[in-house]
């Protein structure tokens, strides 16, 4: 592959460091499709980019998920070929949001690994002030939120006042939360009495808590995708002005 592709700066070694996986898991990753083929730099060497290291974030995500690696090829061949690194986060957030929210105690030398930079005091003080993590009585292990971290180390190189983060994280889990509440109201108004536990036979009530799960990530999707345009759109006019 020659195409130009400006942030392909990483040799095989350095993509694998960055998102702490072997060589030897790249090369295979590569032989199956999941990872394109990298750019053909100088001295016949290949160089990865930020697509790479997002794609490889999204695998790993989908094997948390308990997904086999064909079921990750067949959700990979499904993506449109032309997705950006952001792209690609975005798909990683709302297939980690599938998970139980359950943060993990990291070392911080695995944080800066799943964050895949190095973290200075200052940036581990932000992240814990949006939420993403939370100190413990050890020094060096913090309490993350896999979800979030991803973003919240995106969010540490935006342009923006720190405070101003904060703010805007205020409103969004203020209309998440109403979103959140009004559409559960519409779900429990739609299943009806149906749906509490005695009022139907044991089977029924298990299905539709089956259905309940089953609808979370649709939803998720559907937030994120009508989020993302109605952003675009506000941001759009903004511009124009």
């Amino acid at each position: 592959m020659t195409t130009d592709a400006p942030d392909a700066t990483l040799t095989v070694d350095e993509l694998a460091a960055r998102a702490g996986v072997t060589v030897r898991t790249i090369r295979f990753y590569g032989t199956r499709g999941l990872l394109p083929p990298p750019v053909i730099g100088a001295r016949r060497v290949g160089l990865y980019g930020q697509d790479h290291v997002a794609r490889l974030g999204l695998i790993e995500e989908l094997q948390h998920q308990g997904m086999t690696l064909a079921a990750i090829e067949r959700y990979l061949e499904q993506l449109p070929p032309d997705l950006t690194a952001h792209d690609l986060a975005l798909h990683r957030a709302v297939v980690a949001s599938w998970a139980p929210d359950t943060p993990e105690d990291v070392t911080r030398a695995e944080l800066e690994r799943r964050a895949t930079r190095a973290l200075s005091d200052e940036d581990v003080e932000r992240l814990a002030a949006m939420g993403v993590l939370t100190r413990t009585d050890d020094p060096d292990i913090f309490r993350a939120d896999r979800g979030l971290l991803r973003l919240g180390t995106q969010l540490l190189d935006v342009p923006i006042a720190h405070e101003t983060i904060l703010a805007a994280r205020t409103v969004l889990l203020r209309h998440a939360r109403e979103a959140a509440h009004e559409l559960s109201r519409m779900f429990r108004d739609e299943v009806g009495d149906l749906y509490r536990e005695g009022s139907a036979d044991q089977a029924h009530v298990a299905a539709m808590k089956s259905l309940s799960a089953h609808m979370q990530p649709l939803v998720v999707q559907a937030l994120v995708t009508a989020f993302q345009r109605s952003l675009k759109e506000e941001l759009g006019e903004w511009l124009r002005k």
